[in-house]
């Protein structure tokens, strides 16, 4: 397999510049009141067979200020590739997830990235076209308790057919979690998550500024929904998948289905990572070490940072990291360190990692044989 080095390296600036990011490093040769559900999970299957599940395309940006600070969010049964067909190993593939859909995008899994200025009032038009009840719960933004989405404390479910407008102050600038509240348990692992980036009225410029979903699995889930035979218990939760931003690798080597921390050399970078998943994860980078600048919307003094190359992560939070691209250029893996939730179908290495890759080793061997088994092909 041969590719032009010259249309990856335009195809991976182009991704940076989108602001998306999930790249696997750790290649080797290879790669209630919440009231209960009545549906069974065959339910979804009398509606379509699985097969018949639209594919997720990858997580958009939807620039609120852009459309009058105001959004369309659905939710849409699909099917999604954490390692797609064309990478070494794949397909993997969830049979069925619950994904965002937002205005005129493509459903994903995570759900779209809203981008908001800190300051600004915004509201989402949800509208239930799934044939479960759902809502929308965002973490850290003002809003009145009904626009809350948490059913436990009397915010009303959106079932089938219906719909609710939700509306946010912006008032806390950050990265922020979004999520389905009904069946917590299972709506989230479904896929129903996503972030709100509040983009702050001051901030310290930067030249590189990535996002990271880190986000664990428990695939007998989703094997409920698509086989009757299969049955799934949340108290036995188990994860067995581990995903960047929905990939897991090789695939997130992809320039255009996952994304590389692109820098250049002497650059500040800037990376939100967020946990939308049951499991805490130590990141860790490799070649550069960082500070920890925001937690869940709190900026950090610079008095009370240090610098670092591991940071745990816990389930809902959010931080933001910077760090300067002062190592020798190459590929430096970034990732998860337990090392286990470094794998797919439970093979080293894949799952959760990514990469810090400096453009000037973007035209050696070695970076096509990575973009082989992304299966990136010209």
């Amino acid at each position: 397999m041969t590719h032009s080095l010259q249309n990856r390296r335009t195809f991976l600036a182009g991704a940076s510049a989108a602001g998306a990011v999930a790249l696997a490093g750790c290649l080797g040769s290879v790669l209630s009141d919440d009231e209960p559900e009545t549906e069974s999970n065959t339910a979804d299957q009398d509606e379509d067979t699985n097969s018949d599940l639209p594919l997720t395309g990858n997580p958009g940006v939807v620039d609120l200020a852009e459309q009058g600070y105001e959004s369309t969010l659905r939710t849409v049964g699909a099917r999604h590739q954490i390692v797609t067909e064309d990478a070494a190993g794949g397909p993997v593939e969830l049979p069925e997830v619950w994904a965002w859909q937002a205005d005129d995008l493509d459903p994903s899994v995570p759900g779209p990235r809203y981008v908001v200025p800190e300051g600004e009032t915004f509201k989402i038009h949800y509208e239930n076209e799934h044939s479960h009840p759902h809502t929308l719960h965002v973490h850290a933004l003002s809003k009145h308790w009904k626009d809350d989405g948490a059913p436990v404390a009397g915010a009303p479910r959106v079932v089938s057919g219906e719909s609710h407008t939700y509306e946010f102050e912006a008032d806390v600038p950050g990265t922020h979690f979004y999520h389905c509240h009904v069946q917590t348990d299972t709506h989230i692992d479904m896929g129903m998550y996503g972030f709100i980036h509040v983009v702050p009225e001051e901030s310290e410029p930067v030249d590189r500024e990535y996002f990271l979903t880190l986000r664990d699995w428990d695939t007998t889930l989703h094997e409920s929904y698509a086989d009757s035979d299969v049955t799934y218990d949340a108290r036995e939760r188990s994860s067995d998948e581990y995903t960047i931003n929905g990939r897991a690798a090789p695939s997130t080597f992809h320039p255009e289905q996952g994304t590389p921390l692109l820098v250049e050399s002497d650059e500040r970078v800037r990376v939100h990572i967020g946990n939308a998943g049951y499991e805490s994860h130590p990141f860790h980078t490799h070649g550069h070490r960082f500070e920890v600048v925001r937690k869940d919307g709190s900026h950090i003094p610079k008095d009370q940072r240090h610098k670092q190359d591991v940071v745990e992560i816990a389930p809902a939070e959010r931080i933001t990291i910077e760090f300067e691209a002062d190592s020798d250029p190459g590929i430096w893996p970034a990732h998860c360190h337990k090392a286990h939730h470094v794998t797919t179908g439970g093979g080293y290495p894949g799952g959760m990692a990514t990469a810090i890759v400096y453009e000037s080793v973007m035209e050696t061997e070695e970076f096509a044989a990575v973009m082989d088994q992304a299966g990136f092909e010209e």
